[in-house]
């Protein structure tokens, strides 16, 4: 993908995410709207300057305008070689970093199997869930994953989203991650 692309869809999930309407950020930024609907539609060809005053307006760092973001669904099977780190007692496996400024809850969930399909949450909130029995399937509800035990999803619950249970018996720790308000 094109930096313009980039950084057009970035500036625009930033925007929207912050609920800044696309007239106040080209005014905090020093641009004018046509401009500024031009960066986001992946048009423009801004400069340093004002991708740094749209980061600044955006409270954001000038890498987050720059950046692709990361896959919006990130999954983890049991097997998967991932990090791990070894203490006398303690055995520690990397499944996700989720970065936040905001509020994280942790839910202990059985899924059944009849199935469960969630709404769209609030923009900026992501759901990170690892199952500890049975098996599930969840994530985005156009392309949901199948998960055994051990396996975890990571995905943007800003999007229609979908649980069902595989098995006669389906436990997960969900962790929903809401963003600063």
């Amino acid at each position: 993908m094109e930096l313009a692309q980039v950084v057009g869809r970035n500036v625009q999930r930033l925007r929207t995410a912050a609920g800044i309407s696309l007239a106040d950020l080209a005014a905090a930024g020093g641009i004018s709207k046509t401009t500024l609907h031009g960066i986001e539609q992946g048009q423009g060809n801004p400069t340093l300057s004002t991708l740094w005053a749209l980061a600044t307006a955006l409270k954001a760092s000038l890498g987050e305008l720059l950046e692709a973001p990361a896959s919006t669904v990130e999954v983890v099977r049991a097997g998967d070689s991932r990090p791990q780190v070894e203490g006398d007692a303690v055995s520690a496996r990397l499944l996700h970093r989720i970065r936040l400024r905001g509020t994280v809850e942790v839910y202990d969930i059985a899924v059944a199997q009849s199935g469960q399909h969630s709404d769209a949450h609030l923009p900026g909130v992501e759901e990170c869930l690892v199952v500890t029995r049975g098996r599930l399937t969840t994530g985005p509800a156009d392309s949901p994953t199948d998960l055994a035990e051990g396996d975890s999803i990571r995905f943007d619950a800003a999007h229609p989203h979908l649980y069902r249970g595989r098995s006669a018996r389906n436990r997960a720790v969900l962790l929903m991650v809401h963003p600063e308000s």
